[in-house]
């Protein structure tokens, strides 16, 4: 599903227009972005939680040449789902 489609479901559930859904849908990126950024967790009680975590510099292998590389350490975003969201799914 496209953000598009995203903020269309979100206009049908809730009667909003597809523009107020789609800055609504925005808001949302924008916040969890920023929070994440400023080192904060985002937790949606019954959805996950977004978090951040440090991976480690390591070894790669350039599969074109072989050649062994350096992969430079990063920070990752990371998604726990919640239980709710687990078995709605079916997990």
């Amino acid at each position: 599903m496209s953000k598009a489609e995203l903020a269309e479901k979100i206009a049908e559930q809730t009667g909003l227009t597809k523009a107020d859904a789609e800055r609504a849908v925005n808001a949302f990126i924008n916040v969890v972005t920023s929070t994440l950024k400023s080192g904060d967790d985002v937790t949606l009680v019954g959805f996950g939680t977004f978090t951040t975590g440090d991976r480690a510099e390591r070894q790669g292998r350039n599969p074109q040449t072989g050649k062994t590389i350096t992969i430079a350490a990063k920070k990752v975003v990371k998604f726990k789902p919640g239980k709710a969201l687990k078995e709605e799914v079916g997990g």
